[in-house]
This record gives structure tokens, C-alpha cells and sequence, in this order.
């Protein structure tokens, strides 16, 4: 299983990416990676964090998709009614845009650093966005 890792200040988190339920998704996160960027918080799915990419397109179709993601999902928006975008729930979450409900496909599961994420969530909730680096492990 590969194996990602999410770096923001003091907080490490590892995931695992799903390549037997996503395996496009997965990759197209993976030559994606390195990447470097901010997770923002939500602004209508309730208690996740985001890298938004505005038009950019992958030609992804859906797989593995729902609007529901746990705590520690991450999913990977190709974009249609609103920007392609990675979202993860660090909480209560559905996954949605001004436009209504979204569909996003579930392409990683935080495996370890779980017990932080809700807090890490909430400091980017409270404090802005947070630089974060995402590769492979």
C-alpha cells in the first residue's frame, strides 16, 4: 500500500491512497505530488479543509465517490459545476459548493496523526490557512 504524507508545522499526518477503489484518481494525486500549497478551511461543507485549483482539469471521472466523507477522507473534486479541489474532513462533513451538493472520489485515508486532525482543522479555521507539503512516503 503507498503511503502519503502531509506535513503543516508541527503536525504530521500519513495516509494511505486507496488504489484498488480509486486507481485513476490515485494517479493523477500521485504525479500531482510533490505538492506544496495551503489547506483553507471550508466554506459550505462543514468541517473539512481545502486546496481549491480553480479550472484546472484532470479528466477524471467519478470513482469511489461520495458526499459524506469521514473524518480523515480525503477526496479529490475533478471539477465540473465548481473548481476542481482536494477536500478532508476533519469532522462533520458534507461535501458541497455554492451551487449545492457535490460528489468527490475518495482517494485517501489519514492512517496515522487521526487523533489531530480535529484540531489541526479547527487552527486552520481559526488561524487561516496553513502551509502544507503532501509526498509519497
Amino acid at each position: 500500500m503507498k503511503q502519503v504524507k502531509i506535513v503543516s508545522g508541527e503536525y504530521t499526518f500519513t495516509g494511505t491512497l486507496l488504489t484498488e477503489d480509486a486507481p485513476k484518481t490515485c494517479e493523477v494525486f500521485e504525479k500531482m505530488l510533490p505538492i506544496k500549497s495551503k489547506f483553507i478551511h471550508v466554506r459550505w461543507s462543514g468541517e473539512g479543509i481545502w486546496i481549491p485549483y480553480g479550472d484546472t482539469r484532470t479528466d477524471l471521472d467519478y470513482e469511489n465517490h461520495t458526499s459524506h466523507p469521514a473524518k480523515g477522507e480525503m477526496l479529490l473534486y475533478p471539477g465540473g459545476i465548481s473548481e476542481m479541489e482536494i477536500i478532508m474532513s476533519y469532522g462533520r462533513c458534507m461535501f458541497s459548493s455554492q451551487h449545492g451538493q457535490l460528489s468527490g472520489n475518495h482517494f485517501l485515508t489519514i492512517t496515522d496523526g487521526l487523533d489531530k486532525l480535529e484540531e489541526f482543522g479547527k487552527k486552520v479555521l481559526w488561524e487561516g490557512g496553513q502551509d502544507i507539503k503532501m509526498t509519497l512516503v
